[in-house]
């Protein structure tokens, strides 16, 4: 790797972004950052736009380029705003682009970035969960690589041996539990945001922070493994894993399991995918001593107390628009539970609500184009928020 590699960063200021700049500050000369993209947060990507030396720095909502373009005064920084610069900088050719815009508007860059041509490193679960089918046929397409960033998928995809595929069985995706994993049903019902809030192991944002609580989350990245590994349903396995050291598992036919193993640090999937197929230094990522650890402990997800997960795997046994139905009904119950208007225990109970109503609602339609996808999301979004209109008491 002796030319820098060229990157843009879709999700700049967010918590992956931080990771992938901490990757780069780790990695000065293999680099070389062309645009850095936001949705918001001005002075964040400013700074990280002069830190990274960024050519450009582009802010999703266009009401902040004002703002973006005083705060690079006297740079030679470019500046734009709005869906156009956004989708412009996801489609201009580079070695790679990081996905990591959090929610159905992170979908479009995405497979901008793959109708050109570019190999993406993807943080945005809602890309695949939501677009997966049309996604992966447009990465073969295309003949690019999709790249997962999250540590589950890295892991698989660090353990997958492609020429052995078919001698693969299973994989094994596994789960910190999360803040309530030891507790009972009826103290989840009465889980506060900040209970929820309160992650053992990972520092994420809260909305990723939240689906972690409810093994959402979870149920997300199997869908997600489903589309990047080619696996039914029923191969996917998820193991409770509270220390968050083994990261994922594949399974061989001749009874072989490869784990990778790491300390729950973010910094170390992302580098190893801003450096395939090679491997980059990251010398601020904790070193793993198995000794002082002692031990490592597993147990089965329970589904009872966390409905979620069985939620999203009858969504992607149903298939077509029922993954991003899923998707769309969990972002709205969220978002309701963070501003107070339901409980934590009845984000479940709105996801399930929504998706037996989508299953017979007339609306959908066959799912095969991006704006199939994008209706299929507005369709969820516009029921569970009837869900939870019709929910919340008088």
């Amino acid at each position: 790797m002796t030319e820098p590699k060229s990157l843009t960063v879709l999700g700049a200021t967010g918590s992956i972004g931080d990771s992938v700049a901490d990757v780069v500050a780790a990695n000065p000369q293999a680099f070389d950052v062309t645009t850095l993209v936001a949705n918001g947060s001005v002075d964040k990507l400013a700074s990280r736009a002069r830190e990274m030396g960024a050519k450009r720095a582009v802010v999703a909502d266009e009401a902040c380029y004002n703002d973006l373009k005083a705060a690079l005064s006297g740079t030679d920084i470019s500046v734009a705003s709005g869906r156009d610069a956004l989708l412009e900088a996801a489609s201009t050719p580079t070695d790679l682009i990081v996905c990591a815009m959090v929610g159905a508007i992170g979908i479009e860059p995405a497979m901008a970035a793959l109708e050109a041509g570019n190999t993406i490193a993807l943080a945005n679960k809602e890309a695949l969960v939501c677009a997966g089918p049309v996604m992966t046929a447009l990465a073969a397409k295309r003949g690019v690589r999709i790249l997962p960033l999250d540590s589950e998928h890295s892991a698989l995809f660090q353990v997958f041996e492609e020429r052995n595929s078919d001698e693969i069985e299973a994989i094994t995706l596994t789960a910190s539990g999360g803040p309530f994993r030891t507790w009972t049903r009826d103290a989840i019902a009465k889980a506060t945001l900040q209970d929820a809030l309160n992650h053992p192991n990972w520092s994420m944002g809260p909305k990723v922070t939240i689906d972690s609580a409810t093994l959402a989350n979870k149920g997300l990245e199997v869908i997600e493994a489903h589309h990047l590994f080619a696996f039914a349903p029923d191969k996917i396995k998820v193991l409770v894993h509270p220390q968050s050291i083994i990261h994922g598992m594949v399974h061989y036919t001749d009874g072989s399991v490869l784990a990778q193993l790491g300390a729950p640090d973010m910094r170390s999937p992302i580098a190893a995918a801003l450096a395939w197929p090679g491997r980059y230094a990251v010398p601020p990522v904790p070193r793993l001593d198995l000794a002082d650890l002692a031990q490592l402990t597993f147990e089965a997800p329970d589904m009872d107390r966390f409905p979620m997960l069985g939620h999203a795997f009858d969504a992607l046994k149903e298939g077509g628009a029922m993954p991003a139905i899923f998707n769309a009904a969990n972002e709205v119950a969220v978002s309701a539970f963070v501003d107070g208007r339901i409980a934590f225990h009845e984000i479940a109970t709105i996801v399930a609500m929504t998706m037996d109503r989508a299953a017979s609602d007339s609306g959908l339609r066959s799912f095969v184009t991006l704006e199939d996808v994008l209706i299929a999301d507005q369709l969820g979004q516009r029921l569970a928020k009837a869900v939870c209109t019709h929910t919340l008491p008088a």
